[in-house]
């Protein structure tokens, strides 16, 4: 599997990009969003990628953190929505406002995406739920640690919930945990501690 392609941008157009690397050209599905700031053409970037095989083609989706990435994942493991829905998600929400959607059920943020339906809107809260239950389950060991990371942070109401939207996207607990230790948390909505600790999360990719 490709975990990203570096090189220069030769193509920007609606719905894809063509990255040129060792003589090869890419062509790279990407949000709509995401391809608006990817650069100028010839400029070297470097793009995360998903690659997708089936029978009868074989796709590379690309985006430009690691954090758009996941959120991609995450979307295309909900039953009926598939890649094209999922970049056109991506195209419309932030991965930390749709994190924050599915933590705080709100199906009226996922209905304004076009082409998302609230039946669409509460399969992807309950199911990505579900995911996030299961990956809750940690070894007695583990929570000891993740206890002893807590006492430096003060949690309350914001910060339990921004940590569990972060762990929507995929981050483990200790991980989120780590990232929040050094930032000031006291007059931080949600939205802005998930923020600032997910770039934290990248500087530590």
């Amino acid at each position: 599997m490709l975990s990203y392609i570096k090189g220069i941008l030769k193509i920007k157009t609606n719905g894809y990009i063509v990255v040129e690397t060792a003589g090869i050209g890419y062509k790279i599905f990407m949000p709509q969003s995401t391809i608006t700031k990817v650069g100028n053409l010839d400029n070297e970037i470097q793009v995360y990628t998903y690659m997708r095989v089936k029978e009868d083609e074989i796709s590379l989706y690309g985006f430009l953190n690691n954090e758009e990435l996941r959120m991609f994942e995450l979307l295309i493991s909900v039953s009926g929505i598939g890649a094209k829905g999922a970049l056109n998600i991506l195209s419309n929400i932030t991965p930390s406002q749709f994190a924050l959607a599915v933590i705080t059920n709100n199906v009226a943020i996922l209905k304004k995406i076009p082409g998302i339906g609230p039946k669409t809107a509460q399969r992807a809260i309950l199911e990505l739920k579900d995911k996030l239950k299961k990956e809750q389950e940690i070894s007695i060991s583990e929570e000891e640690e993740i206890n002893t990371m807590q006492k430096v942070i003060k949690e309350d109401e914001i910060v339990s919930e921004a940590i569990n939207a972060l762990q929507v996207l995929g981050y483990t607990k200790r991980e989120i945990i780590e990232a929040l230790q050094n930032i000031d948390l006291t007059t931080l909505t949600v939205e802005d501690i998930i923020k600032k600790a997910l770039s934290n999360l990248a500087k530590n990719i």
